[in-house]
């Protein structure tokens, strides 16, 4: 009986241990210095996406102190979305906010929901200054939190995850999925600085949703991923902004080495249908037909089969670790033959989440 009233006397004193103390300050990815009065209970996701990075903090239930969101999954990864409703029913009830994606929101609507915190995409702080959110926000002493996983993924992916454990008095939780994405980030990085001659890649995310070729990332998004592995991100040295189009004949005369299409399911569209419950011989159907389209045949990889691709939202959400294992893998396959990108995957929704344990295509060709 005395050993177990110790050992139960050590659980709580460890748990006590991690658990953060109110008021409590942050330095949030801007830089900027916030005071938490309290832990916060009513969230505004100015990102839906980040519902994800919710699952690995509140993993018994992510939404529970959502009380509005932008819903991009259920506008931009269907598979996602009714998973996610799913395993958690009264996600349909919060209110969609309809923010822009670059961050425009609706003030009034969003202070009727009587939020105590929002969470903010570094890259919609713009359009959030521009609007008066910000200001007004700050006035009321409701503090914006911004995290980061596009505009510097490689740099900002695990920091992010350590501040909003803080934030939220889940520490412990960050921690340990921290501590498995920095394992995994490394043996990355020790492989490419292994690797001389880096290939020159040219990715086009959301492949197929445009008649025309070709989209891309800068430095940031998928092109600050494909950097992190160390490819040469053709978009980080022709587009003068974060995305933009390139003339499919600079992609033709640049000859990259490596050409990888990013895709997930979407309502009425030829995208690549990566996701939960989606069929290999779906994502090859389609993944053939974009192949086909004009002038595509004529790209370097296309003609010598270095064509791949990859589920799309891996670049904007702490999962982005399985999206650089599988571009390590399409880049150096001989390098990187012991990555395991699909079993990773799973290892994080079964050991970090409770997210339902469902097969999900990841990539073309598969990388197991």
């Amino acid at each position: 009986m005395k050993t177990r009233l110790l050992l139960a006397m050590g659980l709580l004193a460890s748990t006590a241990a991690s658990a953060t103390t109110y008021p409590l300050t942050v330095t949030d990815m801007d830089g900027n210095t916030q005071t938490i009065t309290k832990e916060p209970q009513h969230i505004i996701l100015q990102d839906g996406r980040d519902i994800l990075t919710l699952a690995l903090l509140d993993r018994d239930d992510p939404f529970k102190r959502v009380v509005a969101w932008n819903n991009l999954p259920k506008k931009q990864d269907t598979q996602t979305w009714d998973l996610l409703k799913g395993k958690w029913p009264e996600a349909t009830k919060i209110v969609d906010m309809g923010f822009s994606d670059q961050g425009q929101v609706n003030l009034e609507s969003v202070l009727a929901q009587k939020p105590d915190m929002m969470i903010a995409q570094l890259r919609a702080k713009p359009a959030l200054q521009q609007s008066g959110v910000l200001s007004t926000l700050n006035n009321l002493h409701i503090p914006v939190v911004f995290v980061d996983y596009e505009l510097h993924p490689a740099q900002n992916t695990a920091p992010s995850v350590t501040l909003l454990g803080k934030v939220l008095n889940r520490e412990s939780q960050a921690k340990a999925y921290t501590d498995f994405y920095q394992q995994r980030f490394d043996r990355i990085t020790k492989g490419v600085a292994e690797v001389k001659n880096k290939p020159t890649v040219f990715i086009e995310p959301i492949a197929g949703n445009s008649d025309n070729c070709c989209f891309t990332h800068s430095h940031n998004g998928w092109g600050g991923l494909v950097e992190a592995v160390g490819g040469k991100n053709i978009g980080s040295e022709l587009l003068p902004g974060n995305v933009g189009f390139i003339a499919l004949e600079k992609i033709i005369a640049m000859k990259p080495d490596v050409y990888i299409m990013t895709g997930s399911k979407r309502p009425n569209t030829n995208v690549l249908p990566f996701g939960y419950g989606v069929q290999p011989k779906e994502v090859n159907a389609t993944f053939q037909t974009l192949l086909k389209r004009t002038g595509l045949a004529q790209i370097e990889p296309v003609k010598n089969g270095r064509v791949y691709g990859v589920y799309h939202h891996f670049y904007n959400h702490p999962y982005n670790i399985v999206g650089m294992e599988i571009l390590a893998k399409d880049l150096y396959p001989q390098q990187f033959a012991d990555l395991t990108p699909n079993a990773d995957f799973r290892t994080i929704v079964k050991k970090f989440t409770k997210l339902p344990d469902e097969a999900i295509d990841l990539s073309y060709p598969d990388n197991k």
